[in-house]
């Protein structure tokens, strides 16, 4: 049986490799790992997208339409500090976000709407009035 010598510093080497290898893209052009929640719905008048966005400023979210389609994105930076007797904690979080949604042709873009509360971003969509309604003919 072959016995090897365990060295941690050979592990925390390979790690560093794995860790540079994931961030070797441009940070202003990549999308971390920050990936806010979402519900959609269909309403009767409207569709509606809710994005769950802990820590993020309303200023720092973007909304774009284009060809019937909605881009959603934003970046989040978060610093907790504790100061304490003992001891000083500071935690960091920050990332960047990109939803992007396919809208059907019914919508009203003109009157697109939408409200940051208590971290939670609503999109509402308005539907255009349905001007397919079927029109019966009398036969004379």
């Amino acid at each position: 049986m072959l016995l090897t010598r365990f060295n941690p510093m050979i592990e925390f080497a390979n790690m560093q490799r794995s860790l540079n290898n994931l961030t070797k893209a441009d940070a202003d052009t990549s999308i971390s790992a920050f990936a806010p929640s979402v519900n959609t719905r269909e309403g009767e008048f409207a569709y509606h997208i809710e994005i769950d966005l802990p820590g993020v400023k309303k200023e720092d979210v973007k909304i774009d339409l284009h060809h019937k389609q909605i881009t959603i994105s934003g970046e989040r930076s978060l610093k907790e500090e504790v100061k304490e007797e003992d001891y000083y904690k500071v935690e960091t979080s920050f990332g960047k976000f990109q939803r992007v949604f396919n809208l059907p042709d019914n919508i009203d873009e003109e009157n697109i709407k939408a409200t940051s509360v208590d971290g939670v971003l609503e999109v509402t969509i308005p539907k255009l009035e349905n001007s397919n309604n079927v029109k019966q003919i009398k036969v004379s």
